[in-house]
């Protein structure tokens, strides 16, 4: 009776474990070491009847595998009182720990390399036209502009804008916005007229945090022309409180193109 063997080729030892956990359906924080060491024994020992040639990183983690084992197999120390006893001596760790890590990082690396060999076999699958030759098309004197020029000529080109640009003088031209206070007494009147029977507003309520200062002096003028002309009446509840302005005139906006400010 002839006996087959069908060996699969893995990368490495580690490879190899992937595989048998894989097989075995098992976490990899909850690998058997018993298990995992004696399907591990039982491939190389496979391989030796097949003389195929074992590397010594195989034989590395046999011999890795084998002393975890053994570890694990010591009897664990007792647990001492820290009343009775100054010192006290760490917990030693678990000896799989370190084999628990190294195949956690290899899994993730192999997935990452699954991932970029579909996208390598994807994008072999994609056929790009050659460029085209259009030297027949160029005219027979056909000239570089470029020939000859180094890049040091273009930095002492630029450098000499750069100089030209320093030389010439800035000018700054700021426009004033010029505010009417006529204008104004029409906003104001506006705003009178559009708060309901009685046209009543606060004063601070025609001001707000985005004004100027030569606004608000403009629109403080304006309350005083309104009131100057008794188109508006300005008081206060009790003292201190917000100014309450108060509409007492009938003349429309039109009105106002007579006036003259003294202020």
């Amino acid at each position: 009776m002839t006996v087959l063997y069908k060996l699969e080729s893995f990368e490495g030892p580690l490879d190899l474990l992937l595989h048998l956990i894989d097989k075995a359906e098992i976490d990899i924080q909850q690998i058997s070491i018993n298990e995992i060491t004696a399907q591990y024994m039982e491939y190389l020992h496979s391989m030796q009847e097949l003389e195929l040639e074992v590397t010594s990183e195989f034989l590395v983690m046999a011999a890795t595998l084998l002393s975890i084992k053994s570890k694990l197999l010591l009897p664990k120390p007792p647990v001492m009182d820290m009343d009775e006893y100054d010192f006290y001596e760490e917990e030693e760790p678990d000896p799989r720990e370190d084999l628990i890590r190294r195949l956690t990082e290899y899994r993730k690396y192999k997935s990452i390399a699954g991932l970029l060999h579909e996208k390598e076999h994807e994008r072999g699958r994609i056929y790009i036209r050659e460029p085209d030759d259009l030297a027949p098309f160029l005219p027979e004197e056909a000239l570089n502009p470029l020939e000859g020029l180094h890049v040091d000529d273009l930095v002492s080109a630029l450098q000499r804008a750069l100089a030209r640009a320093d030389r010439k003088p800035v000018v700054t031209r700021i426009r004033r916005d010029e505010i009417s206070v006529k204008d104004r007494m029409r906003e104001l009147e506006g705003a009178l007229r559009g708060a309901g029977p009685g046209g009543r507003i606060l004063f601070s309520s025609v001001l707000n945090e985005r004004m100027y200062r030569q606004e608000i002096v403009v629109t403080f003028l304006a309350v005083l022309e309104l009131m100057k002309m008794k188109q508006v009446s300005c008081y206060q509840d009790r003292l201190f409180d917000d100014i309450v302005m108060e509409w007492r005139g009938e003349t429309a906006s039109n009105g106002f193109a007579d006036v003259e400010v003294d202020y």
